[in-house]
């Protein structure tokens, strides 16, 4: 149902984690960004709202990049499950470098507890689950840098990928390194609150033993548009309860000075 979408949309309890050293040119988003996205289910057009954004953040003095993504269900959907999330994931401006990540959830039945912390040195990443520690774990960190779901297709704006190229990830899905490759598929024309705009259609698959969401016929598509300052629009997540579609709705950037409307100088 429509937590399901949440979750993996959101990667609020079904990923954690982040790019490393050789992305660290590239983190996905910068200080100041915000992007909200608005979730449709069904016939719910407004079943729940997702909310990423970066900030610059001290640390024992060193500056850091925090990037939340916070989900929420609204309306109807929310009177009947309400349902509320957060993850902060934390990078070394300096060096680029991953350093922490915690998420929560809470519903009506349930609530989640989770971080983890990458060790360079010593090649692992440690996962813990606060509320049931026997489902926490030590794992080898994976050749392909790992991940964030959504900082990754949000990051995908800035690999300029052509019709029909693809690239390998490695994500992070609760307590598992999932290793994807997203394809440039197809390009079309979609409405927008700004207008019609041209998007490249980006699917994220798992081609080796597929597992999760991916085992179960689930299937994720992005949709970037395709101009100067190219912005994730929409996200789809489909599976077997369902499909769900998150719609851009505002974008801010604290440092861009472009003319198209979707793009807001954010009051600092």
């Amino acid at each position: 149902m429509i937590a399901r979408f949440l979750r993996s949309a959101g990667q609020i309890t079904l990923a954690l984690g982040c790019s490393l050293t050789s992305f660290a040119a590239e983190i996905g988003l910068k200080d100041g960004e915000q992007f909200s996205y608005r979730v449709s289910w069904g016939i719910f057009g407004r079943a729940g709202d997702i909310t990423v954004s970066a900030n610059e953040v001290l640390a024992d003095e060193n500056p850091e990049l925090r990037i939340r993504t916070e989900t929420s269900t609204r309306g109807f959907i929310r009177a009947i499950y309400p349902f509320d999330g957060q993850a902060d994931t934390f990078y070394d401006l300096q060096s680029g470098n991953f350093k922490r990540a915690t998420a929560e959830t809470k519903s009506r039945s349930k609530e989640t507890k989770a971080a983890i912390s990458f060790d360079y040195t010593a090649d692992q990443a440690q996962y813990t689950d606060f509320l049931s520690e026997e489902r926490s774990v030590t794992l080898p960190i994976p050749e392909n840098n790992p991940a964030d779901f959504i900082t990754t297709l949000i990051q995908t704006r800035n690999w300029d990928l052509k019709l029909g190229e693809q690239r390998a990830v490695s994500v992070l899905f609760d307590d598992e390194f999932y290793e994807l490759v997203i394809t440039a598929e197809a390009e079309e024309e979609v409405n927008t609150k700004w207008g019609k705009k041209v998007a490249l259609v980006l699917v994220p698959r798992m081609e080796t033993e597929p597992k999760g969401m991916f085992k179960r016929g689930g299937e994720v598509k992005v949709w970037l548009s395709q101009d100067e300052s190219p912005l994730p629009l929409r996200f789809q997540v489909k599976m077997g309860v369902g499909t769900g579609l998150a719609i851009l709705t505002d974008y801010q950037d604290s440092t861009a000075s472009a003319s198209d409307p979707a793009v807001k100088k954010k009051n600092s």
